[in-house]
């Protein structure tokens, strides 16, 4: 069976694509802060069949980090990573001159620097896999200059170009950016709490990302509207 790695997996897009996933007979291994939270997607995720290895911690934590690739390793090796955790950098987003700089260490720590060191960790696995691939969930932020979002953007627009750099120097493995569009998700809820504008539930948008899964475009940046738009 094949093996996925995925961040942020608690709830939201992390917790819609690893039961999709599941659905498919991928064994996984999940991510997140929180260890009550991900225990409970764990236990729907495994009810589907599969074999699901929880690990609760911070992918800014190097031990973490190795300790969910040993995980894959133990599962029979790994086939996609998917960073998905995110930090905003404020809650609720400011402007950049209120933007606390600890704020943005911490953004750039979880959505940049911690998505290189998984890679770095993962890399021989990905390797040695038939179909290996890196999968970064990116955002409009990143390429768009939308007020109060500039930290979030910048550290996005970062991973951005590590991963199309990765792409370059790694031609067997594809690496895909995506931006999955607005979704209903706490992460959003935090970043504007004032919002109440109707969103799409982050199921709705899984389809794109196994489209990815099935048709293995090349490496690149991709939006969900495209590929939703393929994926029906």
């Amino acid at each position: 069976m094949p093996v996925a790695i995925i961040t942020g997996a608690s709830k939201g897009l992390g917790r819609a694509l690893a039961r999709a996933l599941a659905g498919r007979g991928w064994d996984l291994v999940l991510d997140a802060r929180g260890a009550q939270a991900l225990a409970e997607a764990a236990e729907a995720v495994s009810a589907q069949g599969t074999r699901v290895s929880a690990l609760p911690g911070d992918v800014t934590d190097a031990r973490h980090r190795a300790e969910l690739v040993a995980a894959a390793w133990r599962l029979g090796g790994l086939d996609l990573l998917v960073h998905n955790a995110s930090a905003l950098g404020a809650e609720p987003l400011v402007r950049l001159e209120e933007l606390p700089l600890e704020g943005l260490r911490r953004a750039l720590e979880v959505n940049l620097v911690a998505g290189l060191g998984l890679v770095q960790e993962a890399l021989p696995l990905l390797r040695a896999s038939r179909a290996g691939a890196v999968l970064t969930v990116s955002s409009d932020a990143a390429v768009e200059a939308y007020e109060t979002w500039g930290g979030y953007g910048a550290s996005k627009a970062a991973l951005d170009q590590l991963a199309a750099v990765l792409a370059v120097e790694e031609p067997g493995l594809r690496v895909w950016a995506v931006d999955p569009g607005d979704m209903a998700t706490d992460l959003y809820a935090a970043a504007v709490p004032g919002d109440r504008e109707p969103r799409p539930e982050p199921a709705a948008v899984v389809p794109g990302f196994l489209r990815l899964l099935d048709e293995r475009p090349a490496s690149g940046r991709y939006g969900a509207p495209a590929l939703l738009d393929g994926a029906r």
